[in-house]
């Protein structure tokens, strides 16, 4: 099959300008720059020094009010009634508020770049993890990207169970066990799975 010298030219061309092209979408991460300032990583700093120090060595529930005056010292809005387990990680206190008898249990890893409210009566068990922050997959620095997450009156997050930036987990909603939450859940709503799906509806019986 002939095929004329101008066509072998364009294809050589397009080829050299596709290469070009995807060299210019490489990941880059050389260029990624904190967007936390200086101050930010500062106070992180003492914050895990004073929790480390003060409150880890507590047992479980131990002296909630005494870790509650962590918090609030750190810039918390902690309800007298909440509790904060010991081994429990707060990335940030000051992006943190808790209402009336809201829980983070053991091991929970509260990684609040952005602001986590957790309602009344709302459980967050064991291990869990509230992830309020992401990278911007498609730009080449992978730029943080971060979004608060809602944690309504009365719902429960189940042991080991995972929880996007930008989700609120609905009024009296339930997410089961090593469930992962990417999308907003309905009031009164049992999830379960990875990507978590919907069960049932939570009846509460007298």
């Amino acid at each position: 099959m002939w095929t004329s010298p101008l066509s072998v030219e364009v294809y050589a061309l397009s080829r050299q300008v596709k290469i070009i092209y995807m060299e210019l979408l490489e990941i880059n991460l050389s260029q990624y720059q904190n967007k936390l300032s200086k101050k930010n990583q500062i106070a992180r700093f003492i914050w895990t020094i004073a929790w480390t120090l003060f409150a880890r060595p507590l047992p479980r529930s131990l002296l909630s009010g005494w870790k509650r005056f962590l918090l609030r010292c750190f810039g918390a809005k902690i309800h007298k009634t909440a509790c904060v387990y010991s081994s429990a990680k707060v990335f940030m206190p000051w992006k943190l508020e808790m209402d009336e008898y809201a829980c983070l249990s053991s091991d929970v890893d509260c990684y609040n770049v952005e602001k986590i409210k957790i309602g009344k009566h709302a459980t967050i068990s064991q291990r869990a993890f509230l992830c309020t922050a992401s990278h911007d997959i498609g730009k080449p620095d992978m730029p943080l990207i971060t979004v608060p997450i809602t944690i309504e009156n009365y719902a429960w997050v189940a042991a080991d169970a995972f929880v996007g930036m930008g989700v609120t987990i609905g009024e009296g909603a339930v997410v089961g066990a090593r469930a992962a939450v990417f999308k907003d859940v309905e009031p009164w709503s049992v999830m379960a799975g990875s990507p978590a799906k919907f069960i049932k509806k939570r009846i509460i019986k007298q």
